[in-house]
């Protein structure tokens, strides 16, 4: 596919992204690039101290990244929707993406086909946050995307311009056996 190949030129030169994800549109770089998330930070006016959700494109993916608690793996299997799930001590990722104050890391298991095929050739994480300056509210779409945003990214995915989504994923943080649910 002719979107995949033009897609993966910008991740492999550390550059940006802009793309449909399986909730909303969003910027995104290869995570295991200190550089490329630095300019997802500067695009999006954020302070490096927040942290990004990380996308992969399985289970084995993820398990090279974190170790995968069962409890997680269960959660995964029985979600309905876009999940993502916070773990401990990430390796093999950008030092910037990763929460300081207690070394964890977002990561979703993408179920959009697009991000999936993207993210199995490309062959590691990708970054995920949403189509904004920070502070600003989410798009739902395409179209609703500020162009400050468009013009800044290195590359713009043709792809899904039409969908609309109103919901993100929904953010899990395991502590022991216990759930927490930080966004619903």
């Amino acid at each position: 596919m002719k979107q995949l190949r033009n897609t993966l030129t910008p991740l492999l030169a550390e550059k940006t992204i802009l793309y449909p994800t399986d909730t909303v549109w969003g910027i995104g770089c290869d995570a295991t690039s200190v550089n490329a998330v630095k300019k997802v930070f500067k695009l999006k006016n954020r302070e490096e101290s927040k942290s990004l959700i990380v996308l992969v494109s399985s289970v084995s993916m993820l398990k090279k990244y974190v170790s995968v608690p069962k409890t997680a793996l269960d959660i995964l299997k029985e979600a309905k929707k876009p999940t993502t799930i916070i773990y401990n001590n990430p390796k093999g990722i950008a030092e910037n993406i990763i929460n300081k104050e207690d070394n964890t890391l977002a990561i979703r298991i993408v179920q959009d086909d697009f991000c999936r095929k993207l993210i199995k050739r490309f062959g590691k994480p990708i970054v995920s946050t949403s189509a904004n300056r920070s502070g600003e509210p989410t798009p739902n779409s395409f179209s609703e995307i500020d162009n400050a945003i468009l013009t800044s990214v290195d590359y713009v995915v043709n792809l899904h311009k039409e969908k609309i989504t109103t919901k993100s994923s929904t953010i899990l943080k395991l502590e022991g056996d216990n759930v927490i649910t930080i966004r619903e």
